[in-house]
């Protein structure tokens, strides 16, 4: 093993060729016509791509370890193995029609991070770990997050394996008939930090012309039902002053979602995506609609106020919480370390927050933890079309390479 000094440790640069590769090449495994990736967890397309990246861990002189909820652990040796990893990593399974980069990166982001390291015989003090976690994307089973989940008791590896998918088959079963029932008790690994490399999934980088988002946290979610009843009547002889329209009273309501986020901004977010209609019909006035309320922000507090939404109606409103994530912040040492190898590095960077869910957000309750967000194109997301710069990607590789070093010491 070579002697590095800080010197040259600070001119560590990955190969940014060869993670654009491996991407495409992870990408080629549940292609889509129109240039995205289908690769559900647990099908037979999840066990190719699992199959391949553990075989690129094993060729780069890792171990590899599968626990019992099908999360994989990658990891090169360090000094001193007694210490409890430094360790990055996201998931590979998709939307039905995601992209080439959403989690993936993640996982091959960690990996070309070992890779430069083997290149230029750099040994850490902590071992170096990279992961990828069972169905993130909940696309086909739910909890969404579920390994990650699962890893920090949030709930039952049973509750996990016993979950259905539209057929009726079970996690359990599936992890079983693709091979991925590892011996490992879900969360008897420790982790001594933990990053993860992520598109943005929104346009905030892109808009502010940045290359890296040091992310504070994850906004708190709340997502309710709201179910308010009328009265169907016929729509010509019914005078406007005599309807119990359940419709024109869920339209003030769903303006009231998007007018409190805009209340408490500059991270709340209230959005309304689903809505029925009873009985849907062209000349009846509507007697019932339900339809979803979709809120967050930065602090639990704020999502409460957001979801303050009582008005006076006239009509019977019920409201249902139907799930529940908390804001999860970010430790401050790992978000210190994202910023200076940011500006160690020389690339433009702001404190942004995360909109969506990661599997970070689990890792969060059991070690120190950050994220690194780059642009992609349009923000855009769960979509075939989404995309990101090669030299962004590079960008948020090199950034987790010196917060990782960082962390495991050199």
């Amino acid at each position: 093993m070579t002697t590095t000094t800080a010197t040259s440790i600070d001119t560590l640069r990955i190969n940014s060729d060869r993670l654009w590769a491996s991407l495409m090449e992870l990408a080629q495994i549940g292609a889509t016509p129109k240039g995205g990736v289908c690769r559900l967890t647990l099908t037979d397309l999840d066990k190719q791509g699992r199959d391949l990246v553990t075989r690129w861990a094993r060729e780069a002189g890792m171990t590899v370890t599968i626990d019992k909820i099908g999360n994989g652990f990658m990891r090169r040796a360090g000094r001193n193995n007694s210490l409890p990893p430094i360790a990055t990593g996201s998931h590979i399974d998709t939307q039905p029609t995601g992209g080439k980069f959403d989690g993936n990166y993640g996982v091959l982001a960690g990996l070309e991070v070992v890779r430069t390291l083997n290149d230029h015989g750099i040994e850490t003090e902590a071992p170096i770990e990279v992961s990828f976690w069972t169905n993130e994307e909940g696309s086909r089973f739910v909890p969404v997050m579920m390994g990650s989940g699962v890893f920090a008791k949030a709930f039952t590896l049973e509750h996990a394996y016993a979950a259905r998918d539209v057929d009726g088959k079970t996690v359990g079963e599936e992890l079983a008939r693709i091979g991925y029932i590892g011996e490992q008790e879900p969360g008897d690994h420790p982790i001594g930090a933990f990053f993860e490399t992520h598109i943005e999934q929104g346009p905030v980088l892109e808009d502010n012309d940045v290359t890296i988002g040091v992310v504070q946290g994850v906004l708190g979610i709340r997502w309710f039902d709201c179910t308010v009843t009328g009265m169907e009547a016929h729509a010509g002889p019914t005078p406007m002053a005599l309807r119990k329209d359940a419709l024109q009273v869920a339209t003030h309501l769903m303006q009231e979602v998007v007018a409190s986020a805009l209340r408490h901004a500059p991270h709340g977010r209230g959005t309304v995506g689903m809505v029925q209609v009873h009985p849907n019909s062209r000349n009846v006035i509507p007697g019932r609609v339900k339809f979803s309320i979709d809120l967050r922000n930065a602090t639990d507090a704020l999502v409460d106020q957001m979801a303050d939404l009582s008005q006076k109606t006239g009509l019977p409103i019920q409201i249902e919480l139907v799930s529940s994530y908390p804001a999860q912040g970010f430790h401050a040492d790992c978000i210190d370390a994202v910023a200076r190898a940011a500006q160690k590095l020389g690339y433009s960077n702001m404190p942004v927050v995360s909109g969506a869910g990661h599997d970070a957000v689990y890792m969060a309750k059991l070690a120190p933890t950050g994220m690194i967000f780059i642009p992609c194109k349009d923000g855009i997301s769960h979509n075939e079309i989404e995309d990101a710069k090669p030299e962004h990607l590079a960008a948020g590789c090199n950034v987790l390479l010196h917060a990782m070093l960082e962390r495991a010491g050199t």
